[in-house]
């Protein structure tokens, strides 16, 4: 797992980097659920320390998933790609990457690692949800992986900066490609399950839930299914 592996390099001193594998034998997802790791697609954790400590650190997943998407509209730009709450990038339902992001450390070394996964070449078989890959959206055949961690990595680079400057421009530009806002969702939190419509990203990135009683509330962390016909 290149997470595992930025989390060895994180316990000492480090210079900022990508950690970047053909392969994982040990990839994981949220939860330590397994990420199947086919050779084909990328594999790629940035490490990196964060000056603005947890208040920047929480923004980061909202970049990870807008730079995704960036890759994926620039690749394959026929896809209708979406952000499902928090940072799952789907196309039609299908996902298409996946992301961790772990932080640690305090004050001056308070350190990220962004862990992303994108399916460029190879769609993972046996996988818990449905999933999709850029070839399979139209991205020219002769795409590399290679080709596509260099847009990848120009991309998380901009929407760092841009999370780092505040969060309001990465909300805006979160919400404008939301999966499923204003729509009815249901949202696994902690033990229980929520019910109601997907009304808004709040200011600290937090899903707002409108209940069937009209009343709302601020889902910080949790599951999201979207329920359609």
């Amino acid at each position: 797992s290149t997470n595992t592996e930025a989390k060895r390099r994180a316990a000492a001193a480090f210079t900022d980097q990508w950690i970047v594998a053909a392969q994982q034998t040990a990839g994981r997802g949220r939860q330590d659920h397994q990420w199947l790791s086919p050779v084909g697609n990328i594999y790629a954790t940035a490490l990196f320390h964060e000056p603005g400590g947890i208040p920047v650190g929480l923004r980061i997943p909202f970049a990870c998933a807008l730079a995704v998407s960036d890759v994926v509209r620039a690749l394959a730009p026929v896809a209708d790609v979406r952000l499902k709450w928090p940072n799952d990038v789907r196309v039609h339902r299908e996902k298409v990457s996946g992301i961790l992001v772990e932080t640690g450390g305090a004050g001056s070394d308070f350190w990220v690692a962004a862990g992303i996964g994108i399916n460029v070449r190879v769609v993972p078989e046996n996988v818990s949800q449905p999933a999709t890959s850029l070839l399979s959206l139209g991205a020219a055949p002769e795409t590399t992986v290679e080709q596509a961690f260099e847009a990848l990595s120009t991309a998380f680079a901009r929407r760092l900066e841009q999370c780092r400057e505040g969060f309001e421009t990465v909300r805006t530009d979160w919400l404008d490609r939301a999966e499923a806002l204003g729509e009815a969702v249901t949202v696994r939190a902690g033990e229980g399950f929520l019910e109601g419509i997907f009304e808004d990203l709040e200011a600290d990135g937090a899903l707002r839930l409108r209940l069937p009683d009209g009343s709302h509330r601020s889902i910080r962390a949790g599951e999201v299914e979207i329920r359609r016909s």
